[in-house]
């Protein structure tokens, strides 16, 4: 037993020094760093979420932004189900995109781009779908004057040149009649229509320029029949 004397600052009333030196020093907190994420490093999806993704839950679904979203919708669809499970729900989506692709072929208006749906872009395909114009062998003669330049031949590459601003001449010049003859008949079809002008023309010869099989979507008449 150490002697201290009197009024020292660590005789302290209620105090045993040696309890106080035997007692440990509390340790240290480990550090936190405030930029390391916490647990998993995202947070856990809500019930709801994995419903719908799964295709329990119904409701409005807004569709992924980025790849990156649809890849991780994916993965919590398909969390909790086993192989044959996955396959059998891949298979699944397939079958749908492939029903879709179709009817969107087929021109109906739940599929179809903005561009393409309503009665008067309908008829308007139709309408162009049964006439043989000029316009139509736009993209065969212009693969046929790409492949003459390749040549390396000046006297072919001069025709060609040749070629290539007289069917510009032409394309320019049909593309215009088109237009309007497609403006009109639009017009008698459906009187109270607004979709009309320059941007149904636009319509009319982009589809007039596509060979038929490339056509989207795809043609419902032939030439020469009656709409």
């Amino acid at each position: 037993m150490k002697l201290r004397a009197f009024g020292s600052r660590n005789d302290r009333p209620g105090e045993d020094p040696e309890d106080r030196a035997a007692t440990p020093a509390p340790a240290p907190e480990p550090a936190v760093d405030p930029k390391r994420p916490a647990g998993k490093g995202k947070p856990t999806p809500k019930r709801r979420d994995q419903e719908r993704a799964r295709g329990l839950h119904t409701g409005p679904v807004t569709a992924p932004m980025t790849r990156k979203e649809a890849k991780e919708r994916k993965k919590a669809a398909e969390a909790g189900m086993s192989k044959e499970e996955r396959k059998a729900h891949r298979a699944e989506l397939r079958a749908a995109r492939e029903e879709r692709r179709q009817l969107m072929l087929d021109g109906d208006d739940r599929y179809v781009l903005s561009r393409d749906r309503g009665e008067v872009r309908r008829y308007t395909r139709d309408w162009v779908d049964t006439h043989r114009r000029l316009i139509n062998w736009f993209m065969p003669l212009a693969l046929f004057v790409i492949v003459f330049q390749l040549i390396p031949d000046p006297t072919l590459m001069m025709y060609s040149q040749t070629l290539f601003l007289i069917l510009i001449a032409v394309i320019v010049v049909d593309g215009v009649l088109l237009g309007r003859s497609v403006n009109k008949a639009v017009r008698e079809r459906f009187p109270d229509t607004e979709d009309t002008g320059f941007g149904l023309g636009f319509y009319a010869v982009m589809r007039a320029t596509q060979p038929r099989m490339l056509r989207t979507p795809r043609p419902r008449v032939r030439p020469g029949d009656t709409i």
